[in-house]
């Protein structure tokens, strides 16, 4: 799998899904006599959702989940397919934004945001709504699974704003700014005309997005404007990068492309605002969440650690903290309760809020992990 691309890489998330091991376990403790390993209580928050991924709480203090919905049944017509992992299906609608109060209940924001999933072999990756941020109080989504090159004709991926009522108006095409502006090291075998957005942050009142498959960070301003502050794969490669922080400087996981010898080789870059960068944080597996805690100790959420790499499994992902001595602890290990886990946040009452099981089964939730001091 030396060309294994990052479509097929996050595709092959759901192959594990053909396990019955659909009931949560608990997180697991660390083995006796290790002080490496601190203990963290893991709960079910939230249930029923669809491919849940970003997540962040609003200025209501309520939870705001972007999922990826449920994908479609529309072919892609008057484009490309995408290499590797198409043909896509899409739909206009289904893409969904869900609103989750203190008691876990869940409501919808909206659910008229595209849709679109790979082709299903051996089962299809789902995307849709693939982030929330607020600005000054008002909500906005950024969109994955739009575009034609996935089956949706008249949605472009972007970010749009989401109003109360649940209707929205796009504010910045990003499928069309990225076909404007291509990057220095795309990958022929993996290439996404449209994008796949991850994940964005707000610093300062603009928006700042980060998409793995063409390897970009952008700014993103309320009017629309797009600038880009670093083309990852000028420098990297084709290293799939994910989640994105800010904490006095932009910090940027990657995925990596599920090569064989690539356990424990993805890291952590820091960006300074002006696209410089230097690598914060190194040994990691399949990275798709970052935070910070109120200590200022940065989290990593490995989706699949797995025994078996590059194939991930059911249950192998893994909460990854580092100090700031720089040292490496397992919070939460292998075994547990996290399922291909997505994207996590913390929350006011200062527990991380995790997306779990946001590929493979098409109905995912939300954890809340208690962690020691």
């Amino acid at each position: 799998m030396k060309t294994a691309s990052r479509c097929r890489a996050l595709a092959a998330l759901s192959v594990g899904i053909l396990s019955p091991l659909l009931v949560a376990l608990p997180a697991r403790a660390a083995p006796p006599g290790s002080a490496a390993h601190p203990v963290a209580t893991v709960s079910v928050f939230a249930t029923g959702l669809e491919n849940p991924r970003g997540l962040k709480f609003g200025p209501d203090g309520k939870l705001y989940v972007a999922e990826g919905g449920l994908g479609g049944t529309n072919p892609v017509v008057g484009c490309r397919d995408v290499p590797g992992a198409g043909p896509y299906l899409g739909s206009q609608t289904g893409g969904r934004i869900s609103r989750i109060d203190a008691q876990g209940n869940r409501s919808t924001v909206t659910d008229s945001f595209p849709s679109s999933q790979t082709a299903p072999i051996p089962s299809p990756l789902v995307s849709g709504v693939a982030d929330v941020a607020f600005v000054q109080g008002r909500m906005y989504a950024l969109l994955a699974g739009a575009g034609c090159s996935h089956g949706v004709q008249h949605v472009p991926n972007g970010i749009a704003r989401v109003f109360p009522n649940g209707s929205w108006r796009m504010v910045a095409n990003l499928s069309a700014w990225q076909k404007r502006h291509p990057v220095a090291n795309p990958n022929p075998g993996d290439f996404e005309p449209d994008g796949t957005w991850w994940a964005m942050t707000v610093v300062n009142g603009a928006i700042y997005a980060v998409e793995p498959n063409h390897g970009d960070l952008v700014k993103v301003t309320t009017g629309g404007a797009i600038t880009r502050i670093l083309d990852i794969s000028k420098s990297q490669g084709h290293i799939v990068p994910t989640a994105i922080v800010h904490r006095g400087a932009f910090y940027v996981s990657n995925l990596g492309t599920f090569d064989p010898d690539q356990l424990n080789t993805q890291q952590v870059m820091r960006i300074s605002p002006n696209g410089q960068f230097t690598v914060a944080a190194r040994g990691l597996s399949k990275v798709l969440g970052l935070a910070f805690d109120r200590r200022g100790r940065l989290y990593a959420l490995e989706t699949s650690y797995s025994a078996t790499d590059p194939g991930p499994e059911p249950f192998t992902g893994r909460l990854v903290r580092f100090d700031a001595d720089g040292g490496k602890r397992v919070v939460i290990d292998t075994g547990s309760s996290l399922f291909f886990p997505t994207a996590m946040t913390f929350g006011p009452d200062g527990a991380l809020y995790v997306s779990n099981m946001g590929f493979g089964p098409p109905f995912g939730e939300i954890l809340r992990i208690e962690l020691p001091d």
